[in-house]
């Protein structure tokens, strides 16, 4: 069995016959951590140009949030499903997606997460292939999950 050991910021953290990683909010597959600045950018998919990680996964928001508001966090199962994109910085913004429609919110934990147009963004856990439209429309968790666009309006 192999032993790994990696010294973070002066702290000795090991795992035994696992390969740790620290994945970004952009990183592979949708995940609700973040280990650096997300970017966001627009891609073009069957649903038109759509905002999405910069992995290629799309954005959602939830119809049922109030401006800068999460309200997913407070509906149990909800966040599992529906992760928000999180951050550790300032997000970016990638070519087409316009830097002064992006903020954040504090989530209750702590964490960071990134709005467009005041709307807080999210990712679809389930999502297995970058731009996927499928999940357009959803309705889960008493709302309708929505893909934005670049002027920060609705997709469905």
């Amino acid at each position: 069995m192999s032993r790994i050991c990696i010294t973070l910021a002066g702290a000795l953290a090991c795992a035994a016959g696992v390969t740790a990683a620290v994945a970004g909010a952009d990183g592979g597959a949708p995940t609700a951590h973040a280990a650096r600045a997300a970017k966001v950018e627009l891609r073009r998919t069957s649903a038109g140009r759509i905002l999405v990680t910069s992995s290629g996964f799309t954005l959602y928001r939830f119809s049922k949030d109030t401006r800068k508001r999460d309200t997913c966090i407070k509906v149990s199962g909800c966040a599992e499903n529906w992760p928000p994109l999180r951050t550790r910085g300032k997000p970016v913004a990638g070519r087409g997606v316009r830097a002064s429609l992006l903020g954040t919110i504090r989530l209750p934990s702590g964490a960071v997460q990134v709005t467009y147009a005041g709307h807080p963004l999210y990712t679809y856990a389930q999502a297995s292939e970058r731009g996927e439209t499928v999940y357009i429309g959803a309705e889960q968790f008493g709302g309708i999950w929505y893909a934005v666009n670049a002027a920060g309006h609705n997709v469905k």
